[in-house]
């Protein structure tokens, strides 16, 4: 197993873990992003404040296909592909 082959596997597993954590913080993500478009709204005193909402919800999203969300139950763990 080359040097690549080894980086390429950690940023996978590092990828799986934040995917894994957005999941199990998904409210506290969303709660950040709405607070951050309010300071963004009010710094802005209301002019952008359709692009901002526009924004938000866009970063929501973004974060909801990123996240695994935990199993009800369960750990919330994701199988792991078997390593060669």
């Amino acid at each position: 197993m080359g040097l690549m082959d080894k980086f390429k596997g950690k940023a996978e597993e590092l990828k799986e873990k934040a995917s894994e954590l957005a999941g199990k913080h998904s409210d506290q993500i969303e709660h950040i992003v709405d607070k951050a478009g309010d300071a963004i709204d009010k710094a802005t005193k209301g002019k952008y404040s359709e692009k901002i909402e526009h924004g938000a919800g866009k970063a929501k999203d973004a974060v909801g296909d990123f996240a695994h969300k935990p199993k009800p139950g369960g750990e919330g763990q994701t199988p792991q592909p078997p390593q060669p």
